[in-house]
């Protein structure tokens, strides 16, 4: 089972990224990418990467085999209704729209369409992804092996229950920009102690680095990797303490909490204005 031709409807961030993953971790050929927008913002540069462009989201339907649906969730009613139509019945959709749900999909397709959730995140782009799917009602068999296939080549992928895929993206999805923010902070608490910027954001950007591989390759829980920093009486655990302080694990906790929620509300909303 292949991949085959790939359709992007909608051409935002999210394609783009996904589209320069792809192509630099050679999952397929840019002659075998094709994306559909309404402006030409993004689609000139998606061309430029040697893939084909359109502003016909049915041309997309007439053309791939495997359409990713990477359009913004207030949207999805809508286009989904709109590309129902020219649906063929082998082809495979993957949803990359936060806090739609499979349920919501498959009843707006035709009957037994193939229908995947998926969300990667940033880091996709350079091979260094995380990106969470769940399989609906309708899928065939293998259809799951060749999502992790492709996106494995991304980063990491992991196949789950629709049930945690909102969690995952408040945590792995939206993650980066907690991630960009704690870069920035620490740049700039080394900058007021008398650190040049330019060194200062390597070091934060290169200490979140390394420390998320000891997670992922060392076996051991973070709270003992922090442990194994926080010398008895020495600078860290003051740190650490400054931290609990400013409630950061509170912050970030709520923050996951804050983005899944609102995902979930997303959903509720389209459903009840799909009912109008």
């Amino acid at each position: 089972m292949s991949i085959g031709t790939i359709g992007f409807v909608g051409a935002g961030n999210v394609a783009l990224t996904l589209i320069k993953g792809l192509l630099s971790a050679s999952a397929v050929g840019a002659e075998r990418i094709m994306a559909s927008a309404p402006s030409n913002r993004n689609l000139q540069v998606i061309g430029d990467l040697g893939a084909k462009t359109t502003s016909s989201n049915r041309e997309i339907l007439e053309t791939a085999d495997t359409i990713f649906l990477a359009i913004k969730p207030n949207l999805a009613g809508a286009v989904i209704k709109e590309i129902a139509p020219f649906v063929k019945r082998d082809q495979l959709f993957i949803s990359l729209a936060a806090g739609i749900s499979l349920d919501f999909i498959e009843n707006n397709l035709p009957e037994r369409s193939r229908v995947v959730r998926a969300m990667p995140n940033t880091p996709t782009i350079i091979r260094e992804g995380a990106t969470v799917f769940a399989c609906g009602s309708h899928i065939k068999e293998g259809d799951n092996r060749l999502i992790q296939s492709l996106f494995s080549k991304l980063g990491i992928c992991i196949e789950g229950d629709e049930s945690i895929i909102d969690a995952a993206m408040a945590v792995s999805g939206c993650g980066p920009a907690y991630a960009y923010v704690a870069i920035d902070a620490l740049a700039d608490g080394g900058v007021k102690m008398g650190l040049p910027r330019d060194i200062a954001i390597k070091l934060a950007a290169q200490t979140l680095l390394g420390s998320a591989k000891m997670v992922l390759r060392g076996g051991k829980h973070p709270s003992q990797l922090k442990d194994d920093v926080c010398s008895p009486g020495g600078t860290t655990i003051d740190a650490i303490h400054e931290l609990e302080r400013g409630g950061f694990r509170k912050c970030l906790i709520e923050a996951v909490e804050a983005a899944c929620n609102k995902a979930r509300r997303l959903n509720d909303a389209m459903l009840y204005s799909n009912k109008k």
